[in-house]
């Protein structure tokens, strides 16, 4: 990969130090890694159109730049980085082999890594799907994956089972920000309960009694405006799609997310990407909505 200058502009806000604690769950070092590093969580995702915006070409070799740059811009000042997975998958084993690589540098410079793939499905395709992202012995393990929930929840025990064991999390969808999901998450089941806070309910049982936080958290749009209707105390984490290109600014967490924003991971991709391909300028973007996300939970 090529190589990119990394002055450190902002040396009073830089921690000091990996945030990815050895032999603790991933609940426990996700808090650790907010508490000091806030709780912003910047998206990898190399699509063409932002590729074009960095004046890079739409193959490998773009595809690594943009992810090298991005993780050098940041990994050592942000809580999590959140590579999409499609995105390198596209260009087949040799887009593959950069997520790899993506994924060990930002641990090695301390971010926690949440693999966006989405993934769900039954039985020994679910274990295989967690083998390739939550064992540790694998070239792509993470400190969480996103996972889909809707073939039952039951159908994740494989992914659950081995996030345990290898100290890993997961984020399961439970109230996305993209309008189609609300035909199947708010759903009302037999019970009176809809879909979304059944899924909720799950999660909370997975996280009872865990400190300092869970390690089972759910994905919830930031801009989906009043949720006082759900339970999100679920002592999990809360991803929050949403803010930036989506729509959503950090001043919206403390409504969106009341009573629970103090656990809420707040993913800002485009916001952030567009400033680059220049790694200051990527901090600088960066900076601001990590300070803005700061003072936005100090004030709820």
């Amino acid at each position: 990969m090529t190589a990119h200058p990394s002055p450190d502009h902002h040396p009073a806000t830089r921690p000091s130090g990996p945030q990815t604690y050895s032999g603790e769950p991933f609940g426990a070092r996700l808090r650790h890694a907010m508490d000091e590093r806030g709780p912003l969580c910047v998206g990898i995702d190399p699509h063409a159109s932002l590729l074009a915006e960095w004046g890079l070409n739409d193959d490998v070799a773009g595809l690594e730049r943009f992810s090298r740059t991005v993780v050098e811009a940041v990994a050592d000042r942000v809580a999590v980085l959140k590579p999409q997975a499609a995105f390198f998958e596209r260009f087949g084993s040799r887009g593959v082999a950069v997520l790899e690589k993506s994924v060990e540098e930002a641990r090695a410079a301390g971010a926690l890594v949440v693999m966006d793939a989405k993934r769900g499905d039954i039985g020994s395709t679910m274990a295989a799907y967690a083998e390739a992202f939550l064992h540790k012995d694998s070239p792509l393990f993470s400190d969480a994956l996103t996972v889909s929930p809707y073939l039952g929840y039951g159908s994740l025990a494989p992914a659950v089972a081995l996030a345990r064991e290898s100290g890993a999390g997961l984020f399961v969808l439970a109230l996305t920000s993209n309008p189609e999901g609300g035909e199947v998450q708010h759903a009302v089941r037999a019970d009176g309960r809809t879909v979304g806070a059944t899924v909720l309910a799950h999660l909370a049982a997975e996280n009872a009694g865990e400190e300092p936080l869970g390690s089972f958290g759910a994905v919830v749009g930031a801009t989906l405006g009043d949720l006082s209707s759900y339970d999100l105390d679920i002592n999990g984490p809360l991803l929050a799609p949403g803010i930036g290109a989506q729509g959503a600014t950090p001043a919206d967490l403390p409504r969106v997310f009341a009573g629970v924003v103090r656990n809420v991971v707040p993913n800002v991709s485009r916001g952030v990407l567009r400033h680059g391909p220049d790694v200051l300028t990527l901090r600088d973007a960066a900076q601001r909505f990590a300070d803005e996300i700061r003072a936005a939970v100090a004030a709820a």
